[in-house]
């Protein structure tokens, strides 16, 4: 294993220095499921959730987020994203949603936690939305997906 990069020679958290690196076409995309009761997502996919539009405001949730992300995770650059896509989709089970995301940009350093942070919070938004409706809700499997670009190259999870 490599050593962590957010750690100075005497171990104390530092922000990376990107000053020197490339700049590359980067792009990360990343998951998170969120679990229900069957009920709650035959409401929201009927547009019958009493809050509105549940999806378009997690997918709004996850873009602002995805742009804020160095306000929110210590150490983290602030990035000038090119791209962020939310998609959120009913699951097979008939009692999820999944919601993927894409970030992109052309930078010096990878766009992961952006994508991570997008998958997050338009889960913790849709649980928000729903949650007087169904408290036994799960936000579940948030996961990269799969890196582009930079020093370390691609990668893509196992069974992507």
């Amino acid at each position: 294993m490599s050593k962590l990069t957010h750690l100075d020679d005497k171990g104390e958290a530092r922000m990376v220095d990107v000053t020197d690196k490339s700049v590359t076409e980067r792009e990360a995309r990343a998951e998170a499921v969120v679990r229900m009761a069957p009920e709650t997502l035959r409401m929201i996919l009927g547009g019958e959730h009493p809050k509105g539009d549940v999806l378009a405001t997690a997918r709004i949730a996850g873009i602002m987020a995805a742009k804020k992300t160095h306000d929110l995770i210590p150490l983290c650059h602030a990035l000038n994203l090119t791209s962020v896509k939310v998609v959120l989709a009913g699951g097979d089970d008939g009692a999820s949603i999944r919601i993927q995301t894409r970030c992109k940009l052309s930078g010096q350093t990878g766009v992961e936690m952006e994508a991570l942070t997008a998958a997050s919070v338009a889960a913790l938004t849709l649980y928000d939305m729903c949650k007087a409706v169904d408290k036994g809700m799960v936000v579940d499997n948030l996961r990269l997906l799969e890196k582009k670009g930079g020093r370390s190259g691609h990668w893509r999870a196992p069974g992507q």
